[in-house]
């Protein structure tokens, strides 16, 4: 369960504001806000209850635009929908936000089906929005799916201007948590073009965040990646001392280590065995 509750909170949470007639007394605005909880908490069909409320009270085209963009997800509207839905908002006194979450879904639609330039089209749109609005959380949101459309098209100076303006952002915002993953995505940029240098630098400063702040997952992109560097050095004691790191990290807190990681650990210690012998022969 995301967030700040549990599962068994939030479905306290959700049959106070709805059960009965109490959904009647919720505006649109915060039907929408409990929808997303009610599909994770696998009541779909309070969700539908909820999406039907928002729009049978939405108050003007406004809050009536942002449950037909809830509702077109939830029903798996076609690009074409969406994109009317975007450049229908774009018209709405104060719908630049709405219009901006639209074209960041559709760039989303597009990446999914791998149309990395029409998904950089419509991110590029949701960004200018966006930045319109100094809607910091939706600029950062949008520069991370740029830097990934800028490295599946190859387009590495552009992913660098991309992840470096997410780190500042993040920087900005004092949001360790993105800094952990900007650092370590503008880090795989870096080592993808041979800045071996640079990425090392942008892991390791990724890595003592995610030590800093217990983030497991971090340290497992961190260290992935460290390893990758040594590997590449054939440096490989300490790419077996990074993986083993990553290892023990998940054993500390009582948690299962990835299978990859095992895997990989195991990978390099036949690797490293075949070497030693090959060697002795010679």
């Amino acid at each position: 369960m995301s967030g700040e509750v549990d599962a068994e909170q939030a479905r306290r949470i959700l049959d106070m504001l709805t059960a009965g007639g109490a959904m009647d007394d919720i505006n649109t605005a915060l039907a929408l806000r409990l929808m997303p909880l009610a599909i994770e908490l696998e009541d779909l069909e309070l969700a539908e209850r909820l999406l039907k409320h928002a729009q049978e009270n939405s108050t003007d085209e406004l809050e009536r635009g942002w449950a037909d963009f809830e509702g077109f997800k939830h029903t798996g509207k076609s690009l074409d929908a969406f994109a009317e839905l975007g450049a229908k908002s774009e018209e709405l006194e104060g719908g630049a936000p709405l219009a901006a979450a639209v074209s960041h879904h559709i760039a989303l639609m597009h990446m999914s089906k791998d149309e990395y330039e029409e998904a950089q089209t419509f991110a590029t749109r949701s960004l200018r929005l966006r930045e319109s609005i100094d809607d910091l959380n939706g600029i950062a949101y949008g520069l991370a799916v740029l830097e990934t459309c800028s490295k599946k098209l190859n387009d590495h100076d552009n992913a660098l201007v991309h992840g470096t303006r997410r780190i500042e952002l993040a920087m900005q915002m004092k949001d360790e948590e993105a800094q952990i993953e900007a650092l370590a995505d503008l880090a795989h940029t870096q080592a993808t073009i041979g800045n071996f240098v640079a990425a090392k630098e942008l892991y390791e400063q990724s890595l003592n965040l995610s030590v800093e702040l217990e983030d497991l997952s971090g340290q497992l992109v961190a260290r992935w990646g460290l390893a990758d560097i040594a590997e590449i050095a054939e440096d490989y004691e300490t790419a077996m001392l990074q993986l083993s790191d990553c290892l023990h990290s998940f054993l500390n807190v009582g948690l299962p280590t990835p299978l990859a990681v095992r895997q990989r650990i195991e990978d390099l210690a036949d690797f490293n065995t075949t070497n030693i012998q090959q060697k002795t022969k010679k």
